[in-house]
């Protein structure tokens, strides 16, 4: 039997990925069980319920404006002094009109596929590249802390043909998980949209933009995978991933915010990753500095920044591409004893 085919074997079996797996389909799950309850389809006989309320409302404020005027007039005539409690000319001159009550309004939830299920990729992203993350660390940290990786060594003395083997049959796991749970996701929202929601506007230049989406989404999860392998193999220890993360997160989105507001840098936010994250999914970020504004001599127009997803490759791609060339340059040279 093939390594490859090994490390495939092993990777799938690990308590840890097992219990991980579970844990993304049970949240995957929850969370479009529960959103599909929360999107109604606007049926014509939902449509017409918020007109007649929207209709009832207005006469209801109708009435109501008259009722005031009546009561303004009878105190004026009282000789009341009215301006400061009905306002003037007894509030006449507001009275509602139908456009303010606007059915939309009290129409319930719909979904929209087209406009809203690429935030659900994002959020699909975000809990298959934590799975991919915590297995990836895993898989080789605990070898390394168990004995295990020296005993293969022993078998397959190659350290660097050891090491590609098990990071290529993460990738592979990881890659089939993320498209067909991603097919899954898809299909449930489709679904969720047709009979909860609506599918207006799904073109063929609209599929593609979402699949678009999937390769960002996609391309993520294995960078982020790979980066957690490559930080548990450093360090030799699973933990070594998980607390390099925490220190990367505390770092990038507390240290250096704060960092950045007290020295008064503009644009601060193009050194946090969360920044580069946004806009690796939403094609673009962009960020304003309001600090240019006078607003005392009227209108502004505050200077942008614009983040484009080409920039979070190169900063993903230098990201991924240090953490492999350290773990396997370290692989090569440290004592494995």
């Amino acid at each position: 039997m093939s390594l490859f085919v090994t490390e495939l074997r092993r990777l799938g079996k690990r308590r840890l990925t097992r219990l991980m797996l579970v844990l993304l389909l049970v949240g995957l799950a929850t969370v479009a069980t529960a959103f599909s309850f929360s999107s109604q389809k606007l049926s014509p006989t939902v449509v017409a319920a918020a007109e007649a309320d929207s209709r009832a409302q207005y006469q209801r404020a109708t009435e109501e404006w008259k009722r005031t005027i009546t009561e303004c007039e009878a105190a004026q005539a009282r000789g009341e002094q009215t301006e400061e409690r009905y306002g003037p000319n007894c509030g006449k001159d507001y009275q509602p009109q139908p456009d303010m009550f606007d059915p939309k309004w009290n129409l319930p939830y719909q979904f929209d596929f087209r406009a809203e299920f690429p935030m659900f990729i994002a959020v699909f992203a975000a809990s298959v590249a934590l799975f991919a993350f915590i297995v990836g660390a895993s898989f080789v940290g605990a070898e390394w802390n168990t004995g295990g990786m020296m005993n293969l060594l022993l078998w397959r003395p190659k350290r660097l043909a050891v090491l590609s083997t098990k990071l290529a049959a993460l990738l592979t796991t990881v890659f089939g998980l993320t498209v067909v749970l991603g097919a899954i996701w898809t299909a449930v929202f489709w679904v969720i949209g047709s009979q909860r929601g609506t599918t207006v506007g799904m073109t063929a230049g609209a599929w593609r933009s979402i699949g678009l989406d999937g390769l960002r989404a996609l391309g993520l999860t294995l960078v982020v995978a790979a980066v957690g392998f490559a930080l548990a193999s450093l360090g030799r220890h699973t933990a070594m991933a998980l607390g390099a993360a925490v220190g990367i997160f505390a770092v990038s989105e507390i240290g250096i915010r704060i960092a950045v507001s007290i020295l008064g840098v503009q644009f601060g936010d193009r050194y946090v990753l969360s920044t580069y994250a946004q806009s690796w999914f939403l094609k673009q970020a962009e960020l304003y500095d309001y600090d240019t504004c006078q607003f005392t001599q009227g209108a502004c127009e505050p200077a942008k920044y614009v983040v484009t997803w080409e920039q979070s490759a190169v900063v993903f791609g230098v990201a991924l591409v240090a953490a492999v060339a350290a773990a396997f340059w370290t692989m090569r040279r440290r004592d494995i004893s």
